[in-house]
This record gives C-alpha cells, sequence and structure tokens, in this order.
C-alpha cells in the first residue's frame, strides 16, 4: 500500500468519527481542484501574483486551448486532465452561492472521459459521482459508486461516497446493509486480492453510521469489534473516544485518546491529540465536508 493512500486512509478514522454526529458527507467537487494533478508545474506559482480578473482570463484561454487539443484529439489525457483542472480552478473562484449546476456539468465532461479512460483509478470515477451528486444526479451518482464496487468492494473513498449518498437519502438501513455486505465478503475478497478490502476502516465507516443515528450501543459494539481484531490498529480506539466524547463522557474518552495516540504513527498524533480537545459539534451545525487529503477515521 502506497504512502499517499495510507495517509488518506489514516486519516478518514478521525474525520469520520467527527462526522458520525453531524451526518457522514463527501468532498465536495468545487474543492477537488487541489487534488487534481497540475497541468504545468508552474502554473501555481505564476497564478499566485496574478489579479483575480487575469487569473480568470489565463484560465479562461487554458480552457479554450485544451479544448482545441480535443478537438483534435479526443482521448487525449493531458489535455483532458489540463481541462479538468483549469475548469475546477474557474469553479473555485465562485462563491458556493453562484455555483450552478451548469458550472458543474462542464467539469462532468472531462470526467467521464478520464474515468472510462482509466477504470483502474477510482479517483476519477469518485469525482464524477460527487459532482452527479452536486447537480441532483443522485442516480448518476450511486450508478459511478456501484461501478467501482462493483470491481473494487473495499475502496474505502467509493464506500464513504455511497454511504454518504445513501444518508443524504434518508436510507441509512441500506448504508448499513452495504457496509454489513462489504465485511461478509471481505474474507473471501481479501483472499482473491489480499489487502483489497481493510476491514478494521469498514467496521469504523460502520460504526460511524450507527453513531450518526445516535445508535451508540451499536457503533460502541461495532468499534469494540474492530480493537479486538487487531488491538495494535488505533483507528477503531479514537473512533471509540470520539463516541464517548460526543455523549460527554469525556473521563471514559482520555484513556482512549491517549491509548490511540501511543498506539498511532508518530506523524498522526498530534491530530488525535486535537480531537481529543476539540469540543462537540453542534447538532444544527451543517455537515462538514472533508477532503480524502485532509481526512483522518481510515490502513495503518
Amino acid at each position: 500500500m502506497s504512502q499517499t493512500r495510507n495517509r488518506w486512509i489514516v486519516r478518514v478514522v478521525l474525520a469520520l468519527a467527527i462526522l458520525a454526529f453531524v451526518g457522514v458527507s463527501v468532498i465536495p467537487i468545487i474543492g477537488a481542484f487541489n487534488n487534481t494533478p497540475p497541468s504545468n508545474q508552474n502554473t501555481a506559482s505564476t497564478r499566485s501574483s496574478l489579479s483575480s480578473a487575469d487569473q480568470k482570463s489565463k484560465l479562461e484561454d487554458e480552457v479554450r486551448g485544451y479544448e482545441q487539443v480535443l478537438q483534435r484529439e479526443p482521448e487525449n489525457q493531458s489535455a483532458l486532465k489540463g481541462l479538468l483542472q483549469a475548469r475546477l480552478q474557474l469553479l473555485s473562484q465562485k462563491e458556493k452561492t453562484e455555483v450552478k449546476p451548469a458550472d458543474i456539468q462542464v467539469v462532468i465532461e472531462p470526467l467521464e472521459k478520464l474515468a472510462k479512460l482509466n477504470p483502474e483509478q477510482s479517483e476519477y470515477s469518485v469525482l464524477l459521482a460527487q459532482a452527479k451528486q452536486q447537480i441532483g444526479d443522485r442516480e448518476g451518482a450511486a450508478q459511478a459508486y456501484r461501478s467501482i464496487l462493483s470491481t473494487k468492494p473495499g475502496d474505502l473513498k467509493a464506500l464513504q461516497g455511497m454511504v454518504a449518498l445513501l444518508i443524504s437519502q434518508q436510507r441509512p438501513e441500506a448504508a448499513i446493509g452495504l457496509l454489513q455486505e462489504t465485511l461478509s465478503n471481505a474474507a473471501q475478497a481479501n483472499t482473491i486480492q489480499p489487502g483489497s478490502v481493510d476491514t478494521v476502516a469498514v467496521q469504523v465507516l460502520l460504526g460511524s453510521v450507527h453513531a450518526s443515528q445516535k445508535r451508540y450501543a451499536q457503533a460502541s459494539s461495532v468499534y469494540e469489534q474492530a480493537i479486538k481484531k487487531d488491538p495494535k490498529d488505533f483507528r477503531p480506539v479514537v473512533a471509540k473516544a470520539m463516541l464517548l466524547k460526543q455523549q460527554g463522557k469525556d473521563a471514559d474518552a482520555k484513556p482512549l485518546f491517549d491509548s490511540a495516540a501511543a498506539l498511532a504513527p508518530a506523524r498522526y498524533r498530534d491530530e488525535i491529540k486535537k480531537a481529543a480537545t476539540v469540543s462537540p459539534i453542534p447538532k444544527s451545525a451543517p455537515s462538514p465536508a472533508p477532503s480524502p487529503e485532509n481526512n483522518i477515521l481510515t490502513p495503518k
């Protein structure tokens, strides 16, 4: 497992623990440009010295340039990636209230092509699903997630996205069923492809869904199962600590936070300590949207 994937998976752990109490969400497509491969290494530094108007003009020129290339070479992936990034950059310049479905639709077009050309890279399909969800195409989003999970049942980004979609549709039982099915089939999947399903991460997500429905006993039970499965894995320990903290049981949560910090790699300890001191999020607060690169509750 790569360092980048490890980092994201570990960070999902804390993010999911927090999200469990305010509703499961997903990264908004408007923030995705930060994780899109740059078309030019010098682009960011060049843009920083430009005014907003100049940036917009430059990005629009880039879009036209990539579109011209794609007219000649419809499957030119460099041009598709450049077009995707430029359109996402333009989208990011708008206030959220200004973003219209048509603005996201122009992002969907290159994403659909990139997802088709790179079926082994689920990131494109996940972004495509999120974009479709944001324009109200929930069925299209579900199909995109299912297309990933049909070949990669343990893909955590797709699982998290599908769970978020189901929760947004007020279908928590469907989300729980999906995760339970994933766990039931994990042994077989891992026999075929070792490590393809991170069962502890799926258990943590399952516990978070229970917690989002205020089923604290069920959530605690799932976390305990995960802890027993791998006593050296800090992720379910953090999740259970967050669960206790949310219920106002700070004294019970503290030793779990301490234990998680001791078990976790050094680079995650500050985040765990911070989570231990953060006040519970008010129930009326809107659901945050974690970025895959800035999340904590997911392999070691």
